[in-house]
C-alpha cells in the first residue's frame, strides 16, 4: 500500500477476501487490490490469504485473515452519508441483507459484524441548530427511528 494517508485495517476470522468483494460491490469507486497469502509454517494454513487490499468508496482498507481472536463491535463504525432516502435505502438493504443485523439509530452491522451508520448528510445540521427546540424535536424523533427517514426528520425539524 501507499504510504500517503492512512488505511483501515480490518481483522476477519477466514473472510476478508469475500469481505472485500462484497464491500466492493456495495460502494461506488471501488477496487479490489493485492492479495498477500500466508507462507508455510504460518499461523495460518499455508496459502491461504493473509491479508487483501481494497478501496470502498475511495477509503483505503486492509482485510487482515488473523484468526478467530478478536471481533467486531460497535465501539467501531463507519459513517455513510446519505444526499436521500434513496441512498439510505440502498446501504441499508445491502448492508444488512445475508445475516446483517439492523440497529437503532441509523445504525447497523453487517453480515461480518462491522457497524454502520447511515445518516442523512444533512442530520449534523439539523441536531445542531441554533434552534434548542428543533434540535430536541429532531433527536427525539432519531432516537425512536431504526433506518432513518428523512420525510419523518424534516417534518419534526419543521415542528409538524
Amino acid at each position: 500500500m501507499a504510504s500517503d494517508g492512512f488505511t483501515t485495517c480490518l481483522w476477519f476470522d477466514g473472510q476478508a477476501e469475500e469481505a472485500a468483494h462484497f464491500y466492493v460491490s456495495v460502494f461506488k469507486n471501488s477496487s479490489v487490490g493485492k492479495v498477500a497469502r500466508y507462507p508455510e509454517g504460518a499461523p495460518q494454513p499455508a496459502g491461504s490469504v493473509m491479508t487483501v487490499e481494497f478501496t470502498a468508496n475511495g477509503q483505503k482498507f486492509l482485510g487482515l485473515n488473523g484468526g478467530p481472536q478478536f471481533k467486531f463491535t460497535e465501539a467501531t463504525s463507519f459513517m455513510i452519508f446519505c444526499e436521500n432516502q434513496e441512498e439510505i435505502d440502498y446501504y441499508w438493504a445491502k448492508l444488512t441483507e445475508n445475516g446483517g443485523e439492523p440497529g437503532p439509530c441509523g445504525w447497523l452491522k453487517d453480515r461480518y459484524g462491522v457497524s454502520w451508520q447511515v445518516v442523512p448528510d444533512r442530520l449534523d445540521a439539523m441536531i445542531t441548530d441554533p434552534d434548542p427546540a428543533k434540535a430536541a424535536r429532531v433527536t427525539k424523533a432519531f432516537m425512536a427511528m431504526g433506518k432513518f427517514d428523512i420525510a419523518a426528520l424534516d417534518k419534526a425539524y419543521a415542528g409538524e
